[in-house]
């Protein structure tokens, strides 16, 4: 029996990681063990979260500052590595898991030495019958990723275990064999496509990422990092020029970027969406002045 670590990041969302925790103790997967990392809550999370499960023989780390996704989920890789995990499993707090996702997702990748990299179908938590991601597609200048299947109404349309491009960081089994092979997630990211960095090293070892339908579980979406904030915006305009300058073309991504800086600016001048327009705008500054990490300022 292969022994999983099951990683849970937690920011100031107690109340998620609880119901996420105790989905997980329902799992019919025998040997597994959960980490919950607190990646730096200014809440109560580091005095309510060990209490409550201490009798539970579940670990917990503080990080004692916000290291971002890479940087926190990374402290539990290196833990579960240093106790025998032959499986880690990167969970976000806002989800909800069926009993055999776990045992689902172990099989398949029992099953072909070569796969490194499995995910399952990801449901919306509040509507139940649609689907928030069926794998991930990455465009062919590895400029953003998108999401398989987003918003449609599961219909057995993606019931088929496949190989896919990459598999959310929001749960993600991925073998020892390979963190040992490529290390553990860049901490450039900070946050948004150091799952989508981590899968493309993968690829280039020659691991495949595959998409497991029977595994299944229910994401409430955007919780921590709310979406259409000025660090939401500005990390996913960096990180995405970030990612297509290490896997696609300098030659395209340069030239685009001065387009997408030439726009904003356009914009901030006119008033039009000025407030997406400044990170957006800033993103692409810090990427041309190779700035990496956490945004300063912001959480």
């Amino acid at each position: 029996m292969k022994k999983v670590f099951i990683i849970v990041l937690n920011w100031n969302g107690k109340a998620d990681t609880i119901e996420c925790v105790e989905s997980l103790k329902n799992i019919d997967y025998p040997d597994y063990k959960i980490v919950i990392v607190d990646n730096g809550s200014t809440d109560d999370s580091v005095n309510t979260l060990p209490k409550k499960y201490f009798q539970d023989n579940i670990a917990f780390i503080a990080t004692k500052k916000n290291l971002g996704f890479s940087g926190g989920n990374n402290i539990g890789i290196n833990y579960a590595l240093k106790n025998g995990a032959d499986y880690i499993l990167l969970l976000n707090n806002d989800t909800t898991v069926e009993p055999d996702f776990l045992s689902e997702l172990v099989k398949a990748g029992e099953a072909d030495e070569k796969t490194g990299i499995l995910g399952p179908k990801i449901m919306f938590y509040s509507e139940k019958e649609l689907i928030w991601s069926a794998g991930g597609k990455i465009s062919k200048n590895f400029s953003c990723g998108e999401l398989v299947g987003y918003k449609e109404k599961d219909q057995g349309q993606f019931d088929e275990k496949k190989e896919v491009d990459y598999i959310s960081g929001t749960c993600l089994l991925i073998k020892k064999e390979v963190v040992e092979k490529i290390g553990p997630m860049s901490e450039d990211y900070f946050l948004y496509y150091e799952d989508t960095d981590w899968n493309l090293r993968a690829r280039r070892a020659g691991f495949k990422r595959v998409f497991v339908p029977q595994s299944k579980i229910y994401h409430k979406v955007s919780r921590v990092s709310v979406e259409f904030s000025y660090p939401y915006i500005y990390y996913l305009s960096r990180n995405g020029l970030m990612l297509a300058s290490r896997y696609g073309s300098k030659i395209i991504t340069y030239p685009t970027s001065f387009w997408i800086f030439s726009k904003q600016i356009i914009k901030i001048i006119i008033g039009y969406k000025r407030e997406w327009a400044r990170p957006v705008a800033k993103g692409v500054m810090d990427f041309w002045k190779g700035k990496k990490g956490k945004l300063e300022g912001f959480y």
